[in-house]
């Protein structure tokens, strides 16, 4: 029976409070969370758990010490294609995997990997959230870990147990996003319909005001991502997958 209610109230937890999770625990949610679905069974991820406070702290600060990078826990997800080249090397074989098509097997690897573990996690009444400037400073990131060649952190969830009141994000309507057969792009009235009741909701009218915007489009175009950033971001990003031995 589908449990509608759980998925529908699931929420991402921004303040922790400072009791860390039980590394046991956390080994067996890892463990659970590998029998996902991998690349031709290669497993092409490592995970990084992080509890020090002076390695959490220089996370932090490549997290832009948003509230859920300050979690006593922060679990970092790697695309890994290291393990299995070292492997194919030691047994005779040539490897092949130093590319773009190789890099993407591998990060899908570790966020399906991410997000099974974020399911079990919350089973067990823990609290988490992803964190997305991951890939914003990779290489300080990888540094900070000491993530040899080919390996590229690509998701990092906070983790601990919640110390806030639970809220739930609204989400766009299935006819937003679900097309039947092919692709029929919605009218724009259509489009408009998908996002008018997140645009009357008032905290997100409140948002546009405090940003000095017009519409709610604006404050993701203009505040939120704007173009000079995922541009600078994606050159970093680029650049360094470059550098760690996948080409584009």
């Amino acid at each position: 029976m589908l449990d509608e209610k759980y998925y529908k109230t699931r929420r991402t937890i921004r303040r922790y409070k400072p009791q860390t999770p039980d590394a046991q625990l956390i080994d067996k949610m890892l463990e659970l969370a590998s029998h996902a679905p991998t690349t031709g069974n290669m497993q092409l991820y490592s995970v990084i758990v992080t509890t020090e406070k002076e390695l959490l702290d220089k996370l932090a600060i490549l997290h832009f010490k948003q509230p859920a990078s300050l979690a006593p826990m922060l679990v970092t997800f790697c695309a890994d294609f290291n393990r299995t080249t070292r492997w194919a090397e030691l047994s005779d074989a040539n490897p092949g995997f130093g590319n773009f098509q190789s890099f993407i097997a591998a990060m899908l690897d570790a966020t399906i990997l991410a997000q099974e573990f974020v399911n079990i996690a919350e089973h067990e009444g823990l609290g988490c959230c992803y964190l997305g400037t991951t890939t914003y400073n990779a290489p300080d990131i990888a540094s900070v870990l000491g993530l040899p060649s080919l390996v590229v952190p690509v998701v990092t969830i906070a983790v601990g147990y919640p110390d806030e009141e639970w809220h739930t994000s609204d989400r766009l309507p299935l006819e937003s996003f679900r097309y039947k057969e092919t692709y029929t792009p919605l009218t724009d009235d259509q489009l408009l319909a998908c996002y008018r009741h997140r645009e009357e909701l008032p905290e997100n009218q409140q948002f546009v005001a405090d940003n000095n915007k017009t519409t709610l489009a604006q404050v993701f175009t203009d505040i939120r991502y704007p173009r000079n950033n995922n541009e600078q971001f994606s050159t970093i990003f680029k650049d360094f997958l470059i550098k760690n031995g996948f080409s584009l």
